[in-house]
């Protein structure tokens, strides 16, 4: 029996992969390619992407599995036409007989006249309830980095979404705790990362357990005014928060219109105005944990109300599309990527002037 199991999935492998190859024909999606084909780990998970000196720059935690000791963080660039091979940037180890698993990274690119080097995040630790912060650089690109600095006691970084400048020039990182319930905070940093504070947690993690926020501008330009905040949360929907003074204060969180399977969420706010949100539209009971397939692209013009954008990935259930990362480029692209049965990182290219948009009526999602 576990001879047939083990044959059935790696044929349900090969189904899906010649599947995931031919999506490729939805309005406004230009391109949909895996990062690599073969790597030295066996799973795969949490990735993330920013745009460097020109290029691209991607990044998540691979190894055995989950949690295994080995997990490090691997990182790719886009050169010459293709991904570059991946390479482990970082990992857990802090003695010949002691290492732990590492996670989530988050990339982020400075902006301004005079850009810093490129951010890397990430998390180390047995687990995410007593995980600690790191960050390192890249001065060219994701090429080299420096190495790897332990954040401040109490400072996690962006738990596994991109942060966000502000127009002040302070960097806001979204940021979450799961050590005692499920509780979102906010870290920044004036300075690329040199000193840092934090606010105090925004949720009891009671009426709401949230993790892993996602930051849209609202109003008075890109980089300024009004703040919404997304969570995946425990309890079957997206949840938000606002905030008036730039990410100091938030309001009493809300849930949304938009199912949440306890699965992870990202958006960024396009240069038009718009809200792009990357989930997983998967309707469940509060407290349960659904399916992470399909994996759907809504859009917003407020934040409020959603229309169908896209269906990156339609299943089957027993699939899994998650985590995704989402950003926009200098040229008005949108680049995603996601895990891909933690087997593989997905990247796929949006021209969001393209996207063929529906309603979404009762919380479902048009046929």
């Amino acid at each position: 029996m576990q001879n047939f199991s083990k044959i059935t999935f790696v044929l349900l492998i090969a189904i899906l992969t010649v599947a995931a190859l031919a999506q490729t024909t939805a309005p406004g999606v230009l391109k949909s390619e895996f990062i690599y084909e073969t790597a030295p780990f066996p799973e795969c998970h949490a990735s993330t992407i920013a745009e460097s000196q020109g290029t691209l720059v991607a990044a998540w935690f691979g190894g055995t599995k989950e949690k295994n000791p080995d997990v490090g963080i691997w990182v790719s660039r886009w050169e010459n036409g293709k991904w570059t091979t991946p390479v482990e940037v970082a990992n857990g180890v802090e003695s010949p007989s002691k290492r732990y698993p590492t996670w989530n990274p988050v990339l982020h690119q400075p902006s301004g006249a005079k850009p810093g080097p490129l951010m890397l995040f990430y998390k180390v630790g047995p687990s995410p309830s007593t995980w600690w912060g790191m960050m390192m650089t890249s001065a060219d690109g994701g090429k080299t980095w420096t190495k790897p600095v332990r954040l401040p006691d109490g400072i996690a970084g962006p738990i596994k979404n991109k942060p966000v400048e502000l127009s002040n020039g302070d960097l806001l990182c979204p940021s979450s705790t799961e050590d005692n319930g499920w509780r979102v905070h906010f870290e920044r940093t004036s300075d690329q990362g040199k000193t840092w504070t934090r606010t105090e947690a925004i949720n009891d993690g009671k009426e709401f357990g949230v993790i892993q926020p996602t930051v849209f501008f609202h109003k008075d330009g890109h980089k300024g005014g009004k703040l919404q905040a997304l969570f995946r949360s425990r309890q079957g929907k997206i949840v938000e928060s606002w905030s008036d003074d730039n990410g100091k204060t938030w309001s009493k969180l809300m849930a949304t219109s938009l199912p949440n399977p306890n699965s992870g969420i990202d958006g960024v706010t396009l240069k038009d105005g718009r809200h792009l949100l990357i989930y997983n539209h998967v309707t469940v009971k509060p407290n349960k944990w659904g399916d992470r397939a399909p994996l759907n692209l809504a859009i917003s013009e407020d934040g409020k109300n959603w229309k169908a954008a896209a269906v990156l990935e339609p299943g089957p259930p027993e699939a899994e599309y998650s985590y995704p990362a989402i950003i926009q480029t200098k040229d008005g692209l949108v680049h995603i990527t996601y895990t891909w049965n933690r087997k593989k990182v997905k990247h796929v290219v949006i021209d969001p002037k393209k996207l063929s948009l529906r309603d979404i009526k009762d919380g479902v999602w048009p046929q």
